[in-house]
């Protein structure tokens, strides 16, 4: 009975550890069908860098739209005090609108597929986007895209500033964003998405948007300034220039500061990829930006006698505007002398178009965005890292002329239009009175005297 109960115990110890051994051996052959292979790292590898893109893109948008603050500071400090509500409500509509009509028309134009080069007939609505289980790169990519598109509507603002009924920028608003902006954009842009545009083919540079954005902007503004006309009391009877000195160049400079912040998101973020490539685009912003500012500095001290802080706050703004196009694809040394000679032009554009034009732009739009726009397009050629050719500046010369012709055009008759239909531009006692508060019932200052 002993000898039984003991071979009894054997047995027991036996299959006891064989199911251990089993069940460790099974256990053994799982972690072995789940050891990494090469397939396996290389999706992980793939997945971390398609979150890191997303995050870099959303990031870089958050940027970009904090540059409606910056426009919004430079835009009112640069004008007076009684206009300062005006140009925030401006500033808030143009992208609240914008936004709204991108999302419905302008992105389809911009990046729908193309048969003709010339504008996409899909993607309306964001109709690309099939819910939670689709690609959901189209809405990062969107987002991206519309702080572009309130940037290229809002560098009108300050052009037109002072004098505008607020009606009638509204209008505007829905138009640039909606149809001007993205039509020119699918020629240069559209093969980001589906489209394939005509300036592409002919292998245009614009990296981030020299021409695209700001000077669709600027040559919009340009169109709106002289069908407004200039401001009541800016030039005397025999054509003298009278300054109207901004009421808070502080936040004015704020406002550049601002912006110079903004577009580390403009320019790296149209990579829409988290690379090492961002490296040299920040690099070649800020050169641009610091090298702007001091020769507009210097140039303004020359003529002035006195290092003028408009002129300074402007040139940084034009060395941004102009590296905006080559920024990926020029060293940083050719960034400082895209710069300098941006923040020279600004000067003599604004001096140009003030006195010799008698074009009245309150806060130097049309030279800033306008003309170092084109400046930076052609220089994306000239300073090409891989080296240029005739071809290659022959083609952004046609890309910039393009720009011109398509967005002062449809600038010009729009802004008739919208005259003709519900006037573009306030009264002489209105703009007396400031548009504060005949068109928004208040002031931006209540504690403070407001002077004309």
């Amino acid at each position: 009975m002993r000898e039984r109960g003991r071979h009894y115990l054997v047995l027991v110890s036996f299959l006891f550890l064989a199911g251990i051994t089993f069940a460790a051996s099974q256990g053994f052959a799982q972690e072995a069908a789940k050891a990494p292979t090469v397939e396996s790292n290389a999706k992980a590898i793939e997945q971390v860098q398609i979150h890191a893109n997303y995050l870099w893109t959303l990031v870089a948008a958050a940027l970009v739209f904090f540059m409606q603050a910056g426009f919004a500071m430079v835009e009112a400090g640069f004008t007076r005090a009684k206009n300062a509500i005006n140009i925030m409500m401006k500033n808030m509509m143009d992208f609240s609108i914008g936004s709204l009509i991108f999302w419905a028309v302008g992105f389809g134009l911009m990046f729908g597929a193309t048969t003709n080069g010339f504008y996409g007939t899909t993607d309306f609505f964001l109709s690309e986007w099939k819910g939670p289980d689709g690609d959901q790169w189209i809405l990062a990519f969107w987002m991206f895209q519309v702080v572009f598109a309130g940037t290229a509507a809002t560098i009108v603002s300050g052009a037109m500033a002072e004098r505008t009924k607020f009606v009638a920028y509204l209008c505007y608003s829905v138009f640039i964003c909606g149809v001007i902006y993205p039509i020119f954009g699918s020629w240069a842009w559209g093969s980001l998405f589906h489209g394939n545009g005509w300036l592409e083919k002919l292998g245009f540079i614009d990296f981030a948007g020299s021409t695209v954005v700001h000077s669709v902007g600027a040559w919009c503004a340009l169109a709106g300034a002289i069908i407004l006309g200039p401001r009541t009391g800016k030039y005397g009877p025999k054509g003298e220039v009278r300054a109207i000195p901004g009421h808070n160049i502080p936040l004015a400079a704020l406002g550049v500061f601002i912006l110079w912040l903004g577009w580390f998101g403009f320019n790296p973020g149209s990579t829409t990829t988290a690379d090492t490539s961002i490296a040299m685009i920040f690099v070649n912003t800020n050169q641009a930006a610091a090298a702007g500012a001091l020769s507009a500095m210097i140039v303004s001290w020359i003529l002035f006698k006195k290092p003028e802080i408009g002129m300074t706050l402007n040139g940084a703004l034009a060395g941004l505007v102009a590296i905006t196009a080559g920024c990926a694809n020029v060293a940083p040394s050719s960034a400082i002398i895209i710069g300098l000679v941006a923040g020279v032009l600004v000067v003599f554009s604004v001096l140009f178009i003030d006195h010799v034009l008698k074009i009245d732009d309150p806060v130097g739009a049309v030279s800033v965005h306008g003309v170092c726009g084109a400046w930076g397009t052609l220089a994306a050629a000239l300073f090409n890292i891989g080296g240029t050719s005739t071809k290659m500046i022959t083609t952004q010369l046609i890309g910039i002329g393009a720009c011109f012709v398509w967005a002062f055009g449809m600038a010009l008759i729009l802004f008739k239009i919208i005259d003709l239909i519900v006037g573009l531009r306030v009264s002489v006692e209105e703009e007396l009175e400031g548009l504060d508060i005949t068109e928004h019932g208040g002031h931006a200052y209540n504690d403070f005297q407001v002077i004309n």
